[in-house]
């Protein structure tokens, strides 16, 4: 797919830049020839992104806080698209039943500067694959899940998938505030980013077991993930939602090697509600059969050129 316009004319906003995501996000795109605000939290890195253009006039590095207007209205001036990803404060890292309204307020804020920005013309907003997947009938229904569907935030706060709960309430408040006030936007739903540091203690994997069992376990490799967000991007029919992942854990062996990379124990210690490894019942189970399907993303990459 060629671009449906100049990259080289484009400025574009990245929002938290100093994720893995983030930064992935800096790179590819200065690549691509866009001019790039990089937007950091207060204890965002700048040294990160040292020697990363070699064109100093494509960089810029600005400090916004979600929480702060201003300082987010300042990184989006001039820019005609934002990449945005939600990055928990360093004050508070861990998902509880308080990081919804954190989020939320984040998003709110977010898409309301996006809204006053007279430049913008697309936001793509990294959602997660835990505000499709989490439903009371995931279990009967006959259709795959795909990005039609929404977990279901009741059923969330019961068993206390806190990921869910935050990631479906913000993405649910970015898209309504998208439409009242115009704004284009497209969402990303990404399965488990698998990184290098990845470890048990992310909150994604609470209820990996059920998750493995039903066949939605999904997980994402960085540069396809980077490679969807540019796609949806500058492709000029994308809309609504998209659910993003190259790889389904649906085998015993699949997450057998999942649960020993996450921790080393895991491999022989009994299966938990965090831990990816197959339930006793499904151990004799050589493949769970795919119940998620990411058609729409596929089919909007076909000729997507990275």
């Amino acid at each position: 797919m060629a671009p449906s316009f100049d990259t080289n004319t484009q400025t574009v906003c990245v929002m938290d830049a100093s994720g893995q995501l983030g930064f992935s996000l800096v790179q590819r795109l200065l690549q691509r020839g866009y001019t790039v605000h990089a937007s950091l939290q207060k204890y965002g890195d700048e040294d990160l992104f040292n020697g990363i253009s070699t064109d100093s006039n494509k960089l810029k590095i600005f400090r916004s806080d979600p929480f702060d207007y201003h300082s987010i209205i300042e990184a989006l001036r001039g820019c005609s698209g934002l990449f945005y990803t939600f990055e928990p404060p360093h004050d508070q890292p861990n998902y509880d039943e308080y990081m919804a309204d954190v989020e939320v307020r984040a998003a709110h804020n977010v898409l309301e500067a996006c809204a006053q920005t007279e430049t913008m013309d697309k936001v793509v907003f990294t959602s997660s694959a835990t505000a499709v997947v989490w439903r009371e009938d995931r279990k009967t229904m006959e259709l795959d899940l795909d990005e039609r569907h929404w977990s279901d935030v009741n059923f969330c706060r019961k068993f206390k998938l806190w990921h869910g709960v935050s990631k479906t309430m913000a993405e649910k408040s970015a898209w309504a505030l998208a439409m009242d006030r115009g704004v284009n936007m497209v969402s990303i739903n990404a399965g488990l980013l698998m990184t290098h540091d990845l470890t048990i203690q992310h909150p994604y994997l609470r209820g990996a077991a059920e998750m493995y069992e039903d066949g939605v376990f999904v997980t994402v490799d960085l540069p396809f993930l980077v490679d969807a967000h540019i796609c949806v991007f500058e492709e000029v029919s994308s809309y609504g939602r998209y659910l993003c992942f190259n790889h389904i854990i649906n085998t015993q062996e699949d997450a057998v090697q999942l649960a020993q990379k996450l921790t080393p124990a895991a491999g022989s210690s009994s299966s938990s509600s965090s831990s990816p490894s197959p339930q006793s019942g499904d151990l004799g189970k050589g493949f769970i059969e795919q119940k998620i399907s990411n058609k729409k993303l596929n089919k909007l990459m076909v000729n997507f050129e990275a």
